[in-house]
């Protein structure tokens, strides 16, 4: 497995995905993605983004959103080594903390996001948090200073064997029967005799 930055291919899968776990595709780019993939099968398991808010009268922040990870490859450090990536991009890009605003606070807390008390947000993060979800109870504000992201070694172990569930081979075998083609019956244009 590996991560790397998302291409113009990937866009149509990365939206299709995106609308399938109802994710934020707002401003949607495809080069803000990053996108985990198996390197034997080249089978795309997970994405995440970085979002640049750039306030007229405020300092630049950045947002980690968009962040999913295909059903087949959870609970094998798929998301972790997504935050990662993203967090070492935002950092790359100069900036020295990461905003998320979740739901699963709990989650991001093991790479040692902290939660930020709405209070304390500068006015444009506030109005970035209010607009993701601020009246829903459940949805923290929560930050990590790029240098303090930590990856927990269970995470990075798991990643480096991960394999979609099911039938271990990374993919689903196709029949002729998936397609409406009865084998015993179909001709075919370029038939060679054999």
């Amino acid at each position: 497995m590996y991560v790397r930055d998302a291409k113009n291919r990937d866009e149509v899968w990365l939206l299709d995905r995106i609308e399938e776990m109802g994710l934020d595709e707002a401003s949607f780019r495809s080069r803000d993605y990053v996108i985990a993939v198996d390197e034997e099968t080249n089978e795309r398991a997970g994405f995440g983004r970085v979002r640049v808010h750039k306030p007229d009268d405020a300092d630049e922040f950045c947002e980690l959103t968009s962040i999913g990870v295909v059903g087949a490859w959870r609970g094998q450090g798929v998301g972790a080594h997504v935050v990662e990536r993203l967090v070492t991009e935002a950092g790359d890009d100069g900036f020295e903390s990461v905003y998320c605003f979740t739901d699963l606070p709990t989650y991001l807390a093991q790479f040692g996001f902290e939660r930020v008390d709405a209070d304390d947000l500068s006015v444009p993060v506030r109005e970035r948090f209010e607009a993701v979800g601020g009246d829903d109870d459940a949805t923290v504000p929560l930050r990590v200073a790029v240098e303090g992201f930590e990856m927990p070694t269970r995470l990075r172990e798991r990643f480096k064997t991960a394999a979609p569930a099911g039938d271990g081979e990374g993919g689903i075998e196709e029949s002729a029967e998936d397609f409406g083609i009865d084998p015993d019956e179909a001709t075919y244009k370029y038939d060679t005799g054999r």
